[in-house]
Order: C-alpha cells, then structure tokens, then sequence
C-alpha cells in the first residue's frame, strides 16, 4: 500500500487522526471533545477481515464502548465497518455481528452508524441498513463522488433512513466515481440541498468551508437544524468554533493498531493534503 515514504508520511500524522490503539483511548478523547461541546463517532479502526478472531475482537470494542457510553453518559455515537464485521465472509456473519451491536446500543440509547467502503460494497451495505432502520437508532454513510450516490440517497430518505453525506475517500475507477474535486463537490451540494429539502435528520460531513457555510445559510432557510461533521485532528479548532456558535458538531474519532490504511486515505484524499500540512504546523489539540 503506498511506497515507503507515503507509509512514513502515514506514520506521522496518524497521531492527529487517530485517539490510541486502545477503546479507552477513544474515549479519553469523547470526554475531551464532549466538553468542548462536541459529540463524537467512534470507529475501530480495522477492515477487509476474513479472520473469525479480528471480527469477534472488533464486535467486543464496541460492546465495550457501549457499556461506556451507557455508563459515562457520553455524547458519542458508534461508526461500524461492514468489512470488518464480516462482509467478506459472508452477509449473514456480517448482519449476525452487525444487529448484535446494533440491538445492544438500542437498549443503552446509543446511535450507530453504518459507513460505506468500496463500490464493490454498496449494495450490500444498503441493504443491511435497510434493515436496520426499524430499530430506530441506525444511520449509514453515503459518499457523494460515487456516481449512483444521488438515487440511493433518494431511496434511502424515503425509506425513512438517517444520512451522513461524505465526499468519498477510496481509490475508485472512473466508471463508477466522479474523478475530479470539482465535480464531487458539485454532486455533494446537490445532494445536501436534496437533504435539507426531504430528510429530517443527517448530518454534512466535510471540511469544505463552502458546503459548511452554505449547510448553514440551509439550515436558516429550512429551519431545520443539521448535524456537522469533521475528522478529528483536522480543523479541530473550527469545529469548536462552530459549536460555540451552536451547531451540532460532530468529530469522528477512530482508535485502534490497524490504522494504516485509514491514514493512508486520509493524506491522499482529495482536497485534504493542504488541510494535513496546515494542521501539521499549528496546534490541533482538542482543547485548540
């Protein structure tokens, strides 16, 4: 994955993204967030398992993490895999390990979002969540640089699902994903418009100032109120800002050892090389 050097590059600033390698870790960093006004998503981070062991560790973090949660009264929320439940076993391991995390964070009040990977996945992802919408406390991610993105997102508000738009972060052929910034961008706020418009609740998912700025001129046209979302360790001090000011901000915060591939697709995602560079010369802490 990547040469050498992008591998060192990871290395070095996945201490921005990522809590520890530890759920306790995560939630240090819910606790920190939390009192800066702030909810959090936490993901184990962790994908593509075909080991029965990974899968049943990754399943045991997050009942741990529901128990804590629970317990603590944290304003957080859980961000699953389907990959790392299982998918590429089978569907039935993934929905078995799925709807035990799911059902248990019903019971204790707690969201769980369902995240989407590759292209290759979609459809079974979907289908997953739809699933799931009955029990009331699911949402899942859709990612706008996907071509088919705008019709299931339009199924999926009908369906009365709960949606999180993303730009989109995989390598993806040109077939199946827009291919340039410009053009995801424009699909992005095509569908955020469709949102405001038809959802009840989703969040916006980006660190793109223009689609925040215009989510926020939405939400006063609208009236109804959006949910933020960010990475944790970039534009970390923004994200205070904005919940200052009384949005609903949101920071997602993965924790574990298996952080590679999410760190290498975060320093070649599109449009957030400038971000990392920025954030690797100031002060991101969380209390920033």
């Amino acid at each position: 994955m990547g040469s050498i050097l992008d591998r060192a590059a990871a290395r070095l600033v996945a201490g921005r993204w990522i809590a520890g390698t530890r759920a306790d870790d995560a939630i240090r960093d819910a606790k920190a967030f939390n009192s800066r006004g702030i909810r959090v998503l936490l993901n184990n981070l962790g994908e593509a398992y075909r080991s029965p062991a990974k899968i049943d560790s990754t399943v045991s973090n997050y009942m741990y993490l529901i128990n804590n949660i629970s317990k603590m009264k944290l304003g957080a929320a859980l961000s699953v895999k389907p990959s790392q439940l299982g998918l590429r076993i089978s569907e039935k391991e993934l929905e078995r390990n799925y709807l035990k995390i799911v059902r248990a964070a019903e019971k204790n009040g707690i969201f769980v979002w369902l995240d989407m990977e590759e292209h290759d996945t979609v459809d079974s992802t979907i289908d997953l969540y739809r699933r799931s919408i009955k029990y009331g406390n699911t949402g899942i991610c859709i990612q706008s640089y996907l071509r088919r993105s705008m019709e299931d997102e339009k199924q999926l508000v009908e369906d009365g699902g709960t949606i999180r738009l993303v730009k989109g972060a995989y390598t993806e052929p040109r077939n199946m994903a827009f291919q340039s910034r410009a053009e995801v961008t424009r699909r992005y706020s095509s569908m955020m418009g469709y949102l405001f418009e038809h959802a009840s609740a989703f969040m916006i998912a980006t660190h793109d100032m223009r689609m925040i700025g215009k989510a926020m001129r939405l939400e006063k046209r609208s009236k109804k109120r959006a949910m933020l979302g960010m990475l944790k360790g970039i534009m970390n001090r923004k994200a205070v800002e904005l919940a200052e000011s009384g949005e609903d901000m949101n920071i997602y915060v993965p924790f574990g050892p298996d952080w590679i591939a999410y760190s290498y697709r975060r320093l070649t995602e599109a449009g957030h090389t400038s971000l990392i560079l920025r954030s690797l010369m100031k002060r991101q802490s969380i209390s920033a």
